[in-house]
């Protein structure tokens, strides 16, 4: 196995939070075996809170015990081809098990097949509407999974919903599930960072679009401001020589320069990360510490250290010392596609954008390196960060 990937999804000495969480969805999970009605467990939590840990703990016991028919789905191309890896080192796990939601629905409903537990990681990327080009024509996939098992284990963080064609809320998951019985288990605890309550706070407060404080300090969390991307770079590849499996970052919104469609600032001028048809997830590849993440790769994943650049979808107002989040600036137009059944307003896709942000913030386990396209905003943290030292 992996031992990056064991050390992500695989914790040998699991908190008392999450031993407890496991034996309560244990004991739903046995109860919604023995009952007619198809059941939900929801395991809700924020970024880093240990989720995955719990759902791939639940899915080594059932997916290894040959009296249970299941299935693990994810949505994420990366986080797709790092449950795979995971599963080839497993006793008794069958890689074939681990799909796409649309393989899977399309695969059972053509061949009439049904599951007693199917579990789904980052459950807010299924999709809640028809999407005929990624081939899913049903309206809503959580309802074809239902359908599909006797019971459904689904993560959900609905503060990383940053697609309407992915659109989740509270209100939108109950609807889903309507009838159907259902448990929420709520993570609370931070374990993917070892920063403070009180840092991963200032993180959300910034993208939430509230006055900028100093940043606090007081854990060994690494925090660290540029005024350039170029400085940003040269210490993520020290870390990334140090330690390993540290990358640069972005948002969205970088203009095309001479027709190249790299993040460029100052002297820093990258390509932005590359699908790749094989195996190896993006930040696993070496290479990749040359090219520049986005919510694509990095979704679901852990990072030693992040080089975070705020693109120019993200500007500063002095009058109420806030980033503000420019949509006209933001150029992945997947994010504003329209739906029929659910109209968007401008707060709800500036949302989107804050979200993206949020999730990128938090890939790193160890530290946060931070610079900004905007000229006012970066010049605010770089002021910020100098007088707090």
């Amino acid at each position: 196995m992996n031992e990056i990937l064991k050390a992500q999804f695989f914790v040998d000495d699991l908190s008392d939070e999450q031993k407890a969480v496991i034996t309560d969805i244990n004991d739903y999970i046995k109860q919604g075996l023995n009952s007619n009605a198809h059941s939900v467990a929801v395991i809700q939590g924020a970024a880093g809170t240990g989720k995955s840990v719990v759902l791939m703990e639940l899915v080594r016991q059932y997916m290894t015990d040959k009296r249970y028919k299941t299935s693990l789905v994810v949505n994420h191309p990366e986080l797709y081809k790092a449950y795979q890896d995971l599963a080839e080192s497993i006793p008794n796990m069958k890689v074939n098990s681990i799909r796409r939601p649309t393989s899977l629905i399309n695969y059972a409903q053509k061949n009439h097949k049904s599951y007693d537990v199917i579990f789904v990681d980052e459950a807010h990327l299924l999709y809640s509407k028809s999407e005929p080009y990624a081939h899913y024509r049903g309206q809503n996939q959580l309802t074809d999974l239902m359908n599909l098992a006797k019971v459904v284990v689904v993560v959900y963080d609905f503060d990383q919903v940053f697609q309407s064609k992915m659109y989740w809320d509270k209100d939108l998951l109950a609807k889903t599930i309507g009838k159907h019985p259902h448990k929420s288990f709520d993570m609370n605890f931070q374990y993917r960072m070892i920063a403070s309550d009180e840092q991963v706070a200032w993180m959300d407060a910034l993208t939430a679009q509230k006055p900028i404080t100093p940043f606090p300090e007081n854990s060994d969390f690494t925090f660290k401001v540029f005024d350039t991307a170029g400085e940003l770079f040269e210490n993520i590849k020290k870390r990334n020589i140090e330690v390993g499996m540290s990358r640069v970052v972005a948002t969205s919104g970088f203009p095309r320069i001479d027709g190249r469609h790299n993040v460029e600032m100052d002297t820093f001028s990258l390509p932005w990360d590359e699908w790749d048809p094989q195996r190896t997830h993006w930040a696993k590849r070496e290479g990749s510490i040359t090219q520049v993440g986005t919510i694509y790769t990095l979704q679901g994943f852990d990072l030693n250290y992040v080089g975070m650049i705020i693109g120019p979808s993200f500007g500063y107002d002095k009058n109420t010392d806030t980033m503000t989040i420019i949509p006209e600036k933001y150029s992945h137009k997947e994010i504003f596609k329209k739906r029929k059944d659910i109209k968007f307003t401008q707060a709800e896709y500036k949302e989107f954008i804050a979200n993206v942000l949020n999730v990128l913030m938090k890939r790193g386990k160890y530290g946060l390196c931070l610079t900004a396209y905007d000229d006012a905003l970066r010049e605010r943290l770089v002021s910020l960060y100098e007088n707090g030292k």
